[in-house]
């Protein structure tokens, strides 16, 4: 059973203050990507005591300030280490399911794309939760009071002025063109900008756009939203701080216990908690404070404090295939975020929404399995992948706890091409991804297909098995909603219990179209404004 500790942190990646107050007005649990966004935007009420606990180190360290080297932080300790249980829908694989234990959370140690999601994406939240202030066009508001665009101008669309810096890669490597055309030859049109009107109809291809500045300095919500506000009498951050439950008296969440240098503090909040920690962690949290499904709660010895069934449910990650992998004919090193290329198109023409998203890796990109049984090269320069991916999964899966004891991981049961429209959209998309590799514009590139070959359909999906995984977005187990399965409502209050919100990934009630960083700012935003609205909380800043 795997355990993970605070203590594992070396000391000099904490933070020094060691002033804890008996009390905070608020306490937000995870300073990931929304975690940062609502404790900055509390923090801008002077008279708001806002603590921010997040259970990994700090983001000022090479191998997160440097965007290129995202890849090398999976299974370091900035990654909370997590891997799915094993499933048969993927040939009894434990697929990794790297999630950010650094301040920052996956902001700091992601790829550095900003997908926006889909039109209908924020339609359907609205609908599913009833709160108007998720629909698309409330949404786009937020995204361009936030953006500093680099790009094209689209007022209608894209922000000027504000405090995220997003443009697109410089300089890409010269296959991107190649691939664009390829793209374009199977009647997928490259747009100028990804996130623009692509993303209000059947999509397109051409380059992501992604949070970097001055070169390749990332651009995470920690270094954005907190570093600025981190002096600030009225924010206390505490770095290496793991909660271990929520506390809960008469309905009402009043604090939170946590861990810290082996030592356990409660802490009370006056006004609100606010649980950010992940759409693994989040349910994790509730469960081991009683809130959950009674039945599994008592199964665990733990006392029920608001029976929840939905705690859990819900598991959504887009599928990553790892991979269509082709030889280079001159290696080439990867550039920027090694990225550079993605394509949002439909695996059928009758869904309203664009469900397949294929990114390019610029590596030999396979899976444990796949890797070594096709005999991928080592180097980095040596070939490149484009990576089937799925955008809209219609597989299910749950987070469950193993134990009561705060140290156990939970049990994840991804469920991955579980659902069999899942199983024949991969397969449309590695047939479309394998015919724009293997297109003439791709040629200068390309010395050889290295995987997976032209297979028969049969074997086809069996290389599927043994290559999905996850694309590092997971979502869901918390959602939004007015069903029996619904965890927050659509102000992201936890039914049933008073003073506490969760606020991160877990809250969709369908995962986005496209990578989940930009929509889960979106949901620190909201949340923050929801928080504000509520308590009378001023701003000293507008941005």
């Amino acid at each position: 059973m795997t355990r993970h500790s605070p203590l594992d942190l070396a000391p000099d990646r904490e933070t020094a203050a060691e002033t804890i107050r008996a009390q905070y007005d608020f306490i937000v649990i995870g300073g990931g990507t929304s975690g940062s966004v609502i404790a900055r935007r509390l923090a801008e009420d002077p008279a708001a005591h806002v603590l921010l606990l997040e259970a990994g180190g700090s983001d000022r360290v090479p191998q997160v300030i440097d965007s290129t080297q995202w890849m090398w932080n999976i299974g370091t300790s900035r990654d909370w280490g997590y891997r799915a249980a094993p499933s048969p829908t993927v040939n009894g694989r434990r697929p990794v399911l790297p999630m950010g234990k650094v301040l920052g959370g996956g902001s700091s140690i992601n790829g550095s794309i900003w997908a926006r999601g889909h039109r209908n994406d924020f339609d359907n939240w609205a609908a599913a939760s009833g709160e108007a202030a998720w629909n698309y066009e409330n949404t786009l508001a937020i995204y361009r009071r936030i953006e500093d665009w680099q790009g094209a101008p689209d007022p209608q669309r894209r922000g000027k002025g504000g405090l995220l810096n997003i443009q697109q890669p410089d300089d890409p490597v010269p296959l991107v063109a190649g691939l664009i055309k390829g793209a374009e030859a199977i009647g997928i049109p490259f747009v100028e900008d990804i996130n623009g009107a692509a993303m209000e109809g059947d999509g397109g291809c051409g380059l992501p756009n992604v949070l970097v500045q001055d070169g390749n300095r990332r651009v995470s919500m920690s270094a954005t939203y907190l570093h600025p506000f981190m002096t600030r009498p009225n924010l206390h951050v505490l770095l290496c701080a793991e909660t271990t439950r929520i506390e809960i008296e008469g309905g009402r969440a009043t604090g939170v216990s946590f861990v810290r240098r082996g030592r356990q503090y409660t802490v009370r909040a006056g006004t609100e908690v606010i649980l950010s920690a992940g759409a693994i962690n989040s349910p994790k949290l509730l469960m081991l404070s009683g809130i959950g499904d009674a039945a599994q709660l008592a199964a665990q010895g733990i006392a029920v404090a608001q029976h929840l069934p939905g705690v859990g449910r819900n598991f959504q990650d887009h599928i990553l295939m790892a991979g269509c992998v082709w030889e280079y004919v001159t290696p080439e090193a990867p550039r920027n975020n090694a990225a550079e290329f993605v394509f949002y198109a439909k695996s059928r023409p009758d869904l309203p929404t664009p469900d397949l998203m294929p990114v390019l890796e610029e590596c030999p990109f396979g899976s444990e399995v796949t890797g070594p049984q096709y005999g991928l090269p080592a180097a980095p320069d040596s070939a490149w992948t484009l990576a089937p991916g799925l955008a809209r999964p219609d597989s299910r899966g749950e987070v469950r706890l193993a134990s009561a004891d705060w140290r156990d991981a939970p049990v994840i049961e991804a469920n991955f091409l579980s659902a069999q429209t899942d199983i024949d959209a991969m397969l449309t998309c590695i047939e479309m991804c394998r015919e724009i590799g293997n297109s003439e514009f791709c040629a200068p590139y390309r010395k050889r297909e290295i995987m997976p070959g032209p297979l028969p359909k049969a074997e086809m999906a069996d290389f599927l098995r043994n290559a999905a995984g996850t694309y590092f977005h997971e979502t869901c187990t918390c959602k939004m909603g007015r069903d029996e399965m619904s965890v927050v409502d659509g102000r992201l209050k936890v039914y049933g219990i008073e003073g506490l919100r969760v606020a991160d990934g877990s809250i969709m009630p369908e995962i986005t179209t496209g990578n989940t960083m930009a929509p889960c700012a979106v949901i620190g935003e909201r949340a923050a404004a929801f928080l504000r609205e509520a308590h009378g909380l001023t701003a000293e800043t507008v941005a």
